[in-house]
């Protein structure tokens, strides 16, 4: 085998599962069929789940420029973010070319081969791996791993030649973004309905501004056609009066309402991560974001899987998890683009959703789905409120002295177990498991919002920072370790101050 896993793309997802890979000890090579980055924004930010996770290895504060705001909405409709733990949406400002280029300079530090300039034209799953062919500068080559994941977007070669079934519904309009300079316009952030149709904008750096026109009534389009910006400002003159044909724009494209999703995140030896796997309307920030947590949550259950270290059907929790979270993400987005995006047949509907927000549960509930907050997984462990719920930043203070938050014990991508159990016994019992479970000791734990009021003495989190055990409550920690860890071997004396692991 030439390398332990194969990527093919190297966008955020592939590049944030490249990373994460290397840190569970895989050898990973990424093959991108551009020659160099992209310099488009597409997305300009994320949601609040994705700068959690990106905080957790350290990288949040890699951004420039990175706005934290409270203010998201659902469906065009305002909401503040400010009432879940976390207390916002997510950041603005971060556009994706940006977001590309910090990753992949953290991939490479990680020591990555990233091969550019090739495409993908074949592969064959052989049973015991995965054979591709590429098509480089260099000519025509094969490459065999393991295993090969597909996070190479939403007209997925991985996908097609896999034979993955990628059911859905067909784009019923097409919208418009670009990005553009040297005409005025003022923000509208987070969209406004104009008669037949709805416009966006947002400031981005160096005096250009993020449009969306999305114009009702539009034909499903042309795949082949190429978007120009006279497309773009004649359609934002029409649903605005206002003509922009005097700027310039330095990225035109456009997106469609198209909304499918694989039926299975993984076939034998490939699987596929991001928008490989489904494709929907972008809402919210919601598509980069969600693709980023499908790569975090892989990464470390393949890494222990080329390893030899995962317990039986760790690898099929993958697709047990992430495929509702995109199910659920492909339902929310349609709601919002019926709400957004349909005109003066829908305003009774969005009254009396505007109604609804401002009642605080349901803004609660709508806030957690849309930031990604409220992901939780059956990890089959009852008693405590916080198994299968991400684990939020907090400050511990050390049982040896001096503090450190979460998302620092967080950043070598192992699992972590805190404990403030002045008995010991879970040290000890996770002690034949420290090659891959940090055990930190603290004077307690303190609870978040939702818990209710309930004790927590200790919590085993997984590497992609949700929980797998609580105690008192959810049962015995070892099967907990074994399930999620595989099999304990050897018993090292535990660790018990030292706040985080050095990334390997």
């Amino acid at each position: 085998m030439d390398t332990d896993v194969i990527i093919v793309g190297a966008g955020p997802t592939g590049l944030m599962l490249a990373g994460e890979l290397r840190l569970g000890g895989a050898d990973v090579t990424v093959f991108e069929r551009r020659t160099e980055r992209s310099w488009e924004s597409r997305g300009i930010g994320f949601t609040a789940r994705a700068a959690e996770v990106l905080d957790q290895r350290g990288l949040l504060g890699r951004l420039e420029n990175a706005e934290i705001t409270r203010q998201g909405h659902f469906g065009g409709i305002p909401i503040d973010f400010g009432m879940l733990e976390g207390s916002h949406f997510g950041v603005r400002g971060v556009p994706q070319y940006k977001l590309e280029e910090m990753l992949e300079g953290w991939a490479l530090e990680l020591g990555v081969s990233l091969r550019r300039g090739y495409e993908l034209t074949g592969l064959e799953d052989t049973g015991d791996g995965v054979t591709a062919v590429v098509q480089g500068p260099d000519g025509r080559h094969e490459h065999s791993a393991p295993y090969l994941v597909g996070c190479d977007g939403g007209r997925s070669t991985v996908r097609d030649l896999a034979g993955f079934d990628f059911p859905g519904s067909d784009a019923t309009r097409e919208m418009y973004l670009a990005d553009v300079t040297g005409c005025d316009i003022r923000p509208r952030m987070i969209g406004e309905l104009v008669p037949n149709g709805m416009v966006m904008s947002a400031p981005l750096e160096q005096g250009y501004h993020r449009i969306i026109v999305c114009e009702n009534g539009t034909p499903p389009p042309d795949r082949n056609r190429q978007v120009t910006f006279t497309d773009v400002a004649d359609a934002w003159q029409r649903l605005t009066g206002e003509s922009i044909h005097g700027g310039r724009a330095r990225w035109v494209s456009s997106f469609t309402d198209a909304t499918r999703q694989v039926t299975e995140y993984r076939r034998g030896r490939v699987l596929l991560a991001g928008d490989a796997a489904h494709i929907h309307l972008p809402a919210g920030g919601q598509g980069l974001s969600v693709g980023v947590q499908d790569a975090v949550n892989l990464g470390w259950k393949l890494a222990a899987t080329v390893r030899g270290q995962a317990p039986d059907g760790l690898l099929d929790t993958y697709h047990g998890e992430r495929h509702p979270v995109g199910a659920r993400v492909l339902r929310n987005t349609r709601a919002q683009g019926t709400l957004n995006l349909s005109g003066k047949p829908v305003e009774p509907l969005r009254a009396v959703m505007t109604e609804l927000v401002a009642i605080p549960a349901v803004a609660r509930h709508l806030s957690g789905m849309v930031s990604g907050l409220d992901v939780r997984y059956d990890v089959g462990q009852e008693g405590h409120p916080l198994p299968g719920a991400r684990m939020a930043d907090r400050e511990l203070e050390l049982a040896g002295g001096g503090r450190t938050r979460i998302a620092r014990l967080l950043h070598p991508a192992r699992g972590v177990l805190i404990t403030a159990d002045d008995s010991g016994e879970p040290a000890r019992c996770a002690a034949g498991w420290s090659d891959r479970v940090d055990v930190i000791r603290v004077r307690s734990i303190p609870a978040g919002p939702g818990e209710d009021g309930a004790a927590t003495e200790s919590v085993l989190v997984r590497p992609d920072g949700y929980v797998a055990w609580a105690a008192p409550g959810a049962g015995p920690l070892a099967e907990a370790l074994r399930r999620w860890f595989g099999e304990a071997r050897g018993f090292p004396e535990p660790r018990d101050s030292q706040p985080m692991a050095s990334a390997r």
